[in-house]
Parts: structure tokens; sequence; C-alpha cells
């Protein structure tokens, strides 16, 4: 096992911008719908932006906003217990905050939108799209999951020693505490590990998605490449394309990018922008 320091040092490295959680009285109960902080940028098609775990509408999607709305009408959300919004008195679980966004987007009056997620944020879009797909256009999944089997060796060894400490002095924790309607960084670091130790396989499940779906990936993510390709086949995608023409499943590797690079690289943000912003104007494959 590697030193518990080396062990920050991957922490920090893997989960680079956050921001979170609390219980409390006032909270919502677990049967409730969650209010979602959210914001709208831009007009024309509707764009659901989904963060990954820790992460906020500022340290996952700011930069890329403007961009993202010449083109569509961006709904930038934060999720359970995540920056602005609250928490409720029940675990983290994709299906909630998918359902959550589903509610959201009712109380919008927003027929279908498409959806921009990361890491989390990825993989509850994929469940937006098993669970209400009616509401559901075109999809951008950037480093998702569909079944933990697909994170790459060593991940949840990491996840098991992530503590509060490990946190300390960095911008994420005095975000988190400036933005958390209710703050309680211990919590959401203990939720963030159930949900990430606890197992899933949606790999069966795939098949029923029939939105056209980008995938994102980095060739040092911490979903492995086989996992991505995998999913890729599962969601339609195709072989030999001069044969069988293009699928409405797309694959995209960055090269010499990890998890957090794929985000936190300028350079590499701007390509999974450019990408989306292509795929999801891109007419409909007959």
């Amino acid at each position: 096992m590697k030193p518990i320091s080396l062990m920050r040092a991957a922490v920090l490295a893997l989960f680079a911008a956050f921001a979170p959680t609390g219980l409390g009285a006032q909270e919502q109960t677990a049967t409730e719908p969650l209010e979602l902080y959210h914001e709208i940028h831009g007009e024309g098609p509707p764009l659901v932006l989904l963060h990954g775990a820790f992460m906020t509408i500022d340290s996952n999607w700011r930069s890329s906003l403007a961009e993202l709305g010449k083109s569509n009408k961006v709904i930038a959300v934060e999720l359970q217990g995540h920056g602005r919004t609250r928490d409720r008195d029940a675990p983290l679980s994709y299906e909630t905050m998918a359902d959550d966004v589903a509610n959201l987007l009712e109380e919008l009056d927003v027929e279908k939108a498409s959806l921009l997620g990361y890491s989390m944020g990825a993989n509850v879009a994929l469940q937006l799209a098993l669970r209400h797909p009616d509401k559901i256009g075109r999809l951008v999944v950037v480093s998702p999951s569909a079944s933990d089997d697909g994170l790459a060796p060593g991940h949840k060894d990491m996840v098991r020693h992530l503590s509060p400490e490990m946190f300390t002095g960095t911008p994420v924790v005095a975000d988190y505490e400036r933005l958390s309607p209710r703050p309680d960084f211990p919590a959401l670091v203990e939720k963030i590990k159930q949900m990430e130790l606890t197992s899933y396989d949606w790999s069966a499940d795939l098949s029923r998605i029939k939105s056209p779906v980008l995938i994102v990936g980095g060739d040092a993510d911490v979903v492995t490449l086989g996992h991505l390709s995998s999913m890729y086949a599962a969601l339609g995608g195709v072989a030999h394309g001069d044969i069988n023409g293009p699928s409405q499943t797309q694959l995209m590797v960055l090269p010499a990018t990890t998890h957090m690079g794929v985000i936190a690289d300028p350079a590499k943000l701007q390509a999974v922008i450019a990408a989306a912003t292509a795929f999801l104007a891109a007419p409909a494959q007959k």
C-alpha cells in the first residue's frame, strides 16, 4: 500500500476542484424533491450541465459557459449537497440526483434537453437517459462509467483513504464553506466515499438509451479505455464505418490526459467543449 503522503497527493490530484453538503434540521428528507440551484445562460436548444463530485458550476463549467451559451440555452445545475444546493437526509445516488434534475426540467417547463456531464455528472446523465428517456435529447458524457468494474485498479483503495484532513488548506474547502447553505465538509466526504465504494453495473441497460451519445475520456483516465470502448459498443457504436456507416454514438479519447486533466487542462477542456458543441449541433443520423 502507498504511504499516506503519496495517497494524499494522489487524492488532491484527482479531486482538484470541489464544493458541497451538510445535515441539519432544516434539510429536506429523502422523499422530498430537492430544489436545485441553477443558472441559465444563452439562447437555443436546452443543454443541462452536470458537474463532477465535489465540484460546482464555477469549478467545472464557468470558463465554458459563454461558448456553450452561443448556441444553447445552458442550464447549469448544482447537485445534491454541492455548491449552493442543500443536502437531503439520504445518501448520494446517481438515480436520485437524476430524478432531481428531471424535476427541475419540469419546473422550468423544459420538454426535452441535451446533457453534458463530467464524471459523477456523466453518470447522472446516463441515469437521466435511462429513467427519463422522453426528457433527454443528446448526451455528452465525459469520463463516464456504467459499472464500477470499469474503474482503474487502485481507485477504490485510494477512495477508502479519503479524509477531510486531506483537503486542509486547499481552495476546495474555502469555496465549500462560502457556498454551502449548511456546510459540513466531513459529511460530504463520507457521502462521496460511500457512493464511490458502492458497486453498480448498468452495462446491460445501456442498449435502452436511444439518444445520440458522445463519450469522452482521457487515455490515463480513472475509467479504463476498455470500459469506454465497451460503453461505445453497448450504446450502438459500430465497427468499420466505411462498410456500416457512422453511428450516432461517438468516442473521443484525449491523449496524455488524466481524469482531472480532462477538465483542469484548459486546452483539453477547450477541445471537449468544441467537440461537444459540434456534436450537439450535428444533424441526426438516419
